[in-house]
Formats: C-alpha cells, sequence, structure tokens
C-alpha cells in the first residue's frame, strides 16, 4: 500500500477502516436482497487476503471488471478484478486479514477474522460475488464452458451473472461451471458480497505488525 497514516487527527480513519468487515459484508448483503442497493459500490483502499481449505461451490461464473474507489488518502484509484460468482457457498476454514498501515505510535496493525473452523460447521454463502485480484489455489470444475460472452452468463433467478451497474464488459472473456472445488486457497481480493453470509465460529482479533506469522498468509 502507498497509503500513509499520519498524526494523531487520522485515528478516526483507522477506527472506520478497521470496522469488522464481516458486518459491511452482511449489511451490503441484506440491501441487494431487498434491491435497496446496486451491486457495485466504492471500494474501499484496502485490499485483503482470504485463505481456506476449501470452497465448494454451485453455478460458477467469473467475467473482468473494474473497482475503483479512493485510497486512504482520499485518492481515486481503480483496480481490474476477476469477479467470480456462486449461487450458493461452503468454505472451510476461512481466514480473511486486512492491513492498516503505519498507525501513529503502534505501526502496521492487522486484523484478522476467523470463521468457520470446526468440522461440519463450514461457513455459508448465498449470492456470493468476489471481485479478486489474485487467486492461488487447486481447482476442479464440473461441466465448464471457457470463452463465454459475459453478457450471456446466466441471469435467471438465483443465478449469477453480472452484477448490474459496474465496468464489466458484456462482449468481454467469461466462463460458468455448474459446480466448482478450489483447496489450499490463497487469495487477494478488493470486494466480497453475497445475500447471505453465516460464518459460524467468528473469531476476530487485531495484532501488530503485518505479513508471515500475523496474516493469513
Amino acid at each position: 500500500m502507498k497509503s500513509q497514516v499520519r498524526g494523531g487527527t487520522r485515528w478516526k480513519r483507522f477506527a472506520v477502516v478497521m470496522v469488522p468487515s464481516v458486518a459491511a459484508t452482511a449489511a451490503i448483503g441484506v440491501g441487494l436482497a431487498q434491491g435497496a442497493l446496486a451491486a457495485s459500490f466504492s471500494i474501499s483502499g484496502q485490499d485483503f487476503k482470504v485463505s481456506a481449505d476449501s470452497l465448494v461451490g454451485k453455478d460458477f461464473v467469473q467475467y473482468g471488471s473494474v473497482d475503483g474507489g479512493k485510497d486512504l488518502d482520499g485518492k481515486d484509484f481503480a483496480e481490474p478484478v476477476a469477479v467470480s460468482g456462486f449461487s450458493e457457498a461452503w468454505i472451510t476454514n476461512m481466514c480473511q486479514s486486512v492491513v492498516t498501515p503505519k498507525v501513529p505510535f503502534v505501526g502496521d496493525v492487522t486484523l484478522v477474522l476467523k470463521a468457520g473452523t470446526e468440522d461440519n460447521k463450514p461457513v455459508y454463502a448465498k449470492g456470493i460475488y468476489l471481485d479478486v485480484a489474485e487467486l492461488k489455489a487447486d481447482a476442479e470444475f464440473g461441466n465448464i464452458d471457457i470463452g463465454v460472452a459475459a453478457g450471456a452468463l446466466p441471469k435467471s433467478p438465483g443465478k449469477p451473472g453480472i452484477q448490474p451497474n459496474t465496468k464489466a464488459n458484456p462482449y468481454g472473456f467469461g466462463q460458468r461451471a455448474e459446480d466448482a472445488k478450489l483447496t489450499n486457497v490463497h487469495q487477494r481480493a478488493w470486494a466480497t458480497t453475497a445475500a447471505t453470509f453465516k460464518l459460524p465460529n467468528l473469531d476476530l482479533s487485531l495484532h501488530r505488525g503485518k505479513g508471515a506469522g500475523v496474516e493469513c498468509y
């Protein structure tokens, strides 16, 4: 991250960006379910990491888009993303971490969120979209179509397609599959939205520093 936090007056900014991301995601999910929000929103100036033992999803779609927002200094920026959507997904041993850099008198601070850590109690998401900048995993797809025009991805009720009011090109590259299984997942993302997001055994904590041993990976 290029942005810096300087001076005591920026503690308010720190408080805002460190609000638990699960609460923000839940609020967005409720809005989407009620039709009150578009699926596009201004992203924060911080990306985040997610790791998981496995992600199993139904009705997979993926297409390219661009997320935009402001960095921690309030400057406009944009990031290209690969948007992955699922009608339903189950995630085991999920970890999410986000770093706030150079907090006054403290240094780098990392928020870590863990959930779905017990056997037979995975994280559950319905109508989930992941705006991904980087992904490493072992992947298996069932009945996959590669090279579909993004605008031709499913649009029927309950099936993910291009989210409304996004910067995705409907004539651009897309792919879809009936089901997908990703294992040993390491992902860097800018946004997540879901109509429903259930996180059993939620554990949220703050840590000084960043990098290996502090972040999810």
